[in-house]
Parts: structure tokens; C-alpha cells; sequence
């Protein structure tokens, strides 16, 4: 019990951490033979943890990290790029920040929505519920690609 336990710990940190989020949260648990549901739940879980915050703290962090010599050349590329990705939600900024979230493609996800919705100054609460339904979205395909990824791999292991 304590070792599926510390498992389910690993998906939720995983799924918290920059790029990878619950993108890579899920297929591992799965691949680890952990049930669905509380894997797919627990991903969405730790996905969402860190928007708030990001939202919140994001755009100073970044601002100050580009100022600083030997590494701010990096963050400032960070910046330009998340505003770059902005200017292409258009005047549906809130539907736009849902799917940029929820499809699942390099470079998308909870903390680059986070970004983009500090940038543009949107409302917290309307970018924080747009962010949660693109994690449920980029959860739904995520799952639905390693379910057959995996499925089909267990039918060619079992012959």
C-alpha cells in the first residue's frame, strides 16, 4: 500500500514539474501499471498546483532574471517567446489560452499558459479556469494516446 502510495506521489510531482507536466505524468504512470483514474486525476492535480502562483509571480521573476548579466540573455528569450505566442490568441484570449494549454505540442502547457496569461495581464481567475480545462483537455488526449500506445503494445508483447 505505502509503495502504490509513493508511486502516485512520484506521478504528482512529475506533472508539477516545466515541460514535462502532466504530458509526461501520465504515460509514465501508466506505464508503470498504475489504475486510470487516479492517475489521470492525480496528474491534473499536480498540473494545476503551480498555475496560481505562476500567474502571480511569473512575469516578475522572469523581468528580474533578464536583467542579470551572465544569464539574463536566456530569460529574456523566455519572454519574447511566450509574448510572441500571446499575440497569436487574438481576441478570444481566454478560449485561446484553453486550447494553447490543452493541445498537447512542445512548448504548450500550464506554465507557458501561466506566462502568456501574466504577459497579457489577464484577469486571475478567468486565466486560472481556462489553464485547469486545457490541463482536463491535455489530460483527455494524453490518456487516450497512451492508452493505445500501451494497448497496442501489450496486444504485440502477448504474441
Amino acid at each position: 500500500m505505502l509503495k502504490i502510495l509513493e508511486e502516485y506521489i512520484w506521478i504528482l510531482f512529475i506533472s508539477m514539474l516545466p515541460v514535462i507536466e502532466l504530458r509526461g505524468a501520465i504515460p509514465v504512470g501508466l506505464g508503470m501499471g498504475l489504475d486510470f483514474w487516479p492517475t489521470f486525476i492525480i496528474a491534473i492535480i499536480g498540473n494545476i498546483i503551480p498555475v496560481i502562483p505562476l500567474i502571480f509571480f511569473s512575469k516578475k521573476i522572469l523581468f528580474k532574471l533578464s536583467g542579470i548579466k551572465k544569464i539574463g540573455t536566456f530569460f529574456q528569450k523566455i519572454i519574447d517567446r511566450a509574448e510572441r505566442k500571446a499575440k497569436n490568441l487574438g481576441t478570444y484570449e481566454y478560449i485561446g489560452l484553453l486550447l494553447f494549454v490543452g493541445i498537447p505540442l512542445p512548448g504548450t502547457g500550464a506554465w507557458t499558459g501561466s506566462l502568456i496569461a501574466a504577459l497579457l495581464g489577464m484577469k486571475v481567475g478567468k486565466a486560472f479556469w481556462a489553464i485547469s480545462a486545457g490541463v482536463v483537455l491535455a489530460g483527455i488526449i494524453m490518456s487516450l494516446a497512451s492508452a493505445g500506445v500501451f494497448g497496442a503494445l501489450s496486444k504485440f508483447l502477448s504474441y
